[in-house]
């Protein structure tokens, strides 16, 4: 699948007209990738994707997942996360074959992950594509909660008590499935922006934790 170039180039007002809006009013899009790992001399790549988007922070989510067709066979280390094996993907798209949910569900929205720079690698595969701002949920996590010890998903999600409101934002799905960790990241950022009272502060305002890809 080729990507034009008006598919492809950024929109180089958006990221600042974002940032200057209250965090509620923004449009958030959710990702995480699951990979393959890779050996030495490989190059890792995405077995699933997770997308959840909401038009503002406490919004209705839509939610997409789905597999990827990988370039080669999945590594043990990586099944053993989230456990995802070679077989399964058979008859999985290729990568490139979604960039049309992509873009619809990334383009114009702040981009959301913990420590995205997994994310942020897989998507460089498709040039100029402008999506962001990012927001990090691990560098938000680190300032907002500094003796929290564990910042993994998982463990903020536990020790903020809010790993329920993950399930039932995504039921049926679990730790290391993409689109359950997308939601986590979320919901993360949601119980975060309640507790510390951040409704109305501007994106801006949030610049440790904002990432450009």
């Amino acid at each position: 699948m080729s990507i034009s170039p008006a598919d492809s180039l950024p929109d180089e007002g958006l990221a600042a007209r974002l940032e200057s809006r209250p965090l509620t009013e923004l449009p958030f899009a959710a990702i995480d990738f699951e990979s393959a790992g890779a050996a030495p001399g490989e190059t890792d790549c995405p077995v699933q994707v997770g997308i959840v988007r909401v038009e503002h922070l406490f919004a209705e989510p839509r939610c997409f997942v789905s597999y990827i067709a990988p370039a080669h066979a999945v590594h043990w280390s990586a099944a053993r996360v989230h456990g995802i094996r070679t077989e399964q993907l058979r008859g999985a798209p290729r990568y490139e074959a979604l960039w049309p949910q992509l873009r619809a569900l990334l383009g114009g929205a702040v981009v959301l992950g913990h420590n995205p720079a997994t994310e942020q690698r897989f998507l460089r595969r498709f040039p100029g594509h402008g999506f962001g701002p990012w927001l990090d949920t691990l560098a938000l996590a680190r300032r907002a909660l500094p003796q929290a010890g564990d910042y993994a998903l998982g463990s903020l999600c536990g020790a903020l008590g809010i790993a329920d409101e993950v399930r039932a934002m995504v039921p049926e799905r679990r730790w290391h499935d993409a689109l359950f960790d997308a939601a986590a990241s979320l919901v993360l950022l949601r119980c975060l922006c309640r507790a510390l009272h951040m409704e109305q502060a501007p994106l801006a305002g949030l610049s440790f934790a904002l990432k450009h890809c």
